[in-house]
């Protein structure tokens, strides 16, 4: 509690005592004294307030608290679309490990949503079954500022790197997510989509697609007293 909290709950104490003094001098019902305690006690408790004390919770469990996209939607998406692109016939069948680009997933929905999240949920898990490698697309401007460096002189010719070497991209992995809302007297109805693609950099097919859809119900309710 700050300093300028305890002060003016002091303040509104000082006030209740004096006028309950006052009070009990001009012979005020016992009734008008239990109301003038009680609306004290409210008043005390009407200060400032912040979250301080909390706990830590599994993020994995599904919490639909409000009406919003949440972590649980993005696990869910992430996990088909993982698991049907490390069976598709392209991949499994490659004779080495294909290489894919990847480009953030467009959010076509009118809520913000983190798709650089999903984006990276997505290619870690690929990442980490080890079916397929990725290009880090995002750092070429850091790598082309590091080549400038090594052919500064500043690094011994032992250990400096050189262009030429990087490994080009099989794939190129997009995708976009869509969503519908529907709203029916106090029904409320969201529906998303998540599309994604791996396209075939030398063919321009997309060798690899799949969609998640997610359909959530919710139910207005009076909030406040």
């Amino acid at each position: 509690m700050t300093r300028t909290s305890r002060d003016h709950k002091r303040l509104l104490f000082d006030r209740g005592s004096l006028h309950l003094g006052v009070m009990l001098r001009l012979g005020v019902s016992r009734i008008g004294m239990v109301l003038l305690v009680s609306g004290l006690f409210v008043a005390l408790g009407c200060g400032p307030k912040a979250f301080t004390k909390g706990e830590y919770d599994d993020p994995t469990k599904t919490a639909l608290l409000d009406d919003k996209f949440n972590e649980a939607d993005l696990q869910q998406m992430a996990e088909t679309i993982v698991q049907a692109m490390i069976g598709c016939d392209s991949i499994v069948e490659a004779s080495q490990k294909p290489v894919v680009a990847v480009e953030k997933v467009q959010n076509r929905t009118e809520e913000h949503i983190d798709t650089v999240s999903l984006t990276d949920k997505i290619r870690t898990a690929l990442i980490k079954s080890r079916k397929v490698r990725f290009i880090n697309k995002e750092e070429r401007g850091t790598l082309e500022d590091e080549y400038q460096y090594n052919e500064s002189g500043n690094v011994s010719a032992a250990s400096q790197k050189k262009r030429g070497k990087q490994i080009g991209a099989d794939y190129i992995m997009s995708g976009s997510l869509a969503t519908n809302v529907q709203e029916v007297g106090n029904d409320k109805l969201i529906y998303y989509k998540l599309t994604m693609n791996l396209t075939n950099l030398e063919t321009s097919t997309i060798d690899c697609t799949e969609e998640r859809e997610i359909r959530k119900k919710f139910r207005k309710r009076s909030v406040g007293l």
